[in-house]
């Protein structure tokens, strides 16, 4: 039987070392090595695609097919598109992230030559004392800036030595916090969750001397959030991925559930597999529940 308490530590500690490392997508490449390291610590192959998602290859204990796992591990975030007059950096979007959400969020830049210096996004009205807009002014594009924690009072300020600070990545503060409770608070959970629970999984099979049925993939994608984190996975009969479940109107998942999607913007899923999950999930006494997924609306 396992130690569901120890399994619970593990995962945390898994997760909180996958959630302290900025990976925004096109930015992934110390996360990618973190999780090649915990893969490797238990004894497992790895490779990395052209594309630069992580395999993990494990033997089954019978052939004939070739199965995959899969989740990704890099996140939302911002990078540097313009340095304002009085030295604030402008952003645009990697992937989706709620930009009115971001007002007053901690980040952190990282330079072309490996420095890394922080600062705060915000309004360019900050304050109600100042500002008669300060409620009114879009938290967009145009309306949100960086300001680095830096004593700079213009452009050539941000630029010296040498520095230019367009394509630098902007990684905000995910704020990772284990409560006494038991709870994960943290941005990116969203797909690092996951990704702990396909390392935890790996590590427990490594401990228990377990194989699985088939040779399975586990497969750590690292541009999911702009659209193609599938791509270049290796060729498999079947392939699960694990992602965030939603929860929200017209949904029947709660957070205590695991949550089947039949079908989102893209199209149906496969019924087999997904009648199969439900199977498996009210033979092992598993709550869940199936869903339609919106579209995203961003």
């Amino acid at each position: 039987m396992l130690d569901t308490k120890g399994c619970r530590g593990q995962l945390m500690n898994i997760a909180q070392r996958l959630l302290s490392i900025d990976s925004p997508s096109g930015f992934t490449d110390q996360v990618v090595r973190e999780a090649e390291q915990i893969a490797r610590d238990h004894g497992y192959a790895v490779r990395r695609t052209n594309k630069g998602n992580l395999v993990v290859s494990v033997p089954g204990r019978e052939k004939g097919k070739r199965v995959g796992l899969c989740a990704h591990i890099d996140t939302l975030g911002l990078m540097v598109r313009s340095i304002t007059a009085d030295g604030m950096l402008m952003t645009t979007r990697i992937g989706g992230p709620i930009l009115p959400t971001l007002d007053g969020e901690y980040c952190r830049i990282h330079t072309r030559d490996g420095r890394i210096y922080t600062g705060t996004i915000l309004s360019l009205s900050p304050a109600a004392h100042v500002f008669d807009d300060v409620l009114t002014r879009p938290r967009d594009e145009k309306n949100l800036a960086v300001r680095i924690d830096e004593v700079v009072e213009d452009r050539a300020g941000v630029e010296a030595p040498g520095h230019r600070p367009p394509g630098d990545f902007v990684c905000i503060d995910p704020k990772t916090v284990v409560t006494d409770s038991g709870f994960l608070k943290s941005r990116f959970i969203d797909d690092k969750g996951s990704a702990a629970c396909l390392l935890t999984l790996l590590r427990l099979m490594h401990i228990a001397g377990q194989r699985p049925r088939y040779d399975t993939e586990v497969c750590f994608t690292v541009h999911e959030e702009v659209g193609h984190g599938g791509a270049t996975l290796p060729q498999v009969d079947e392939l699960l991925a694990v992602d965030m479940g939603c929860v929200g109107d017209d949904l029947s998942c709660t957070e205590r559930q695991v949550s089947s999607c039949a079908k989102d913007n893209g199209g149906p899923y496969d019924y087999g597999m997904v009648t199969r999950l439900v199977e498996l999930a009210r033979a092992n006494a598993i709550p869940y529940a199936v869903d339609i997924y919106p579209p995203l609306l961003l």
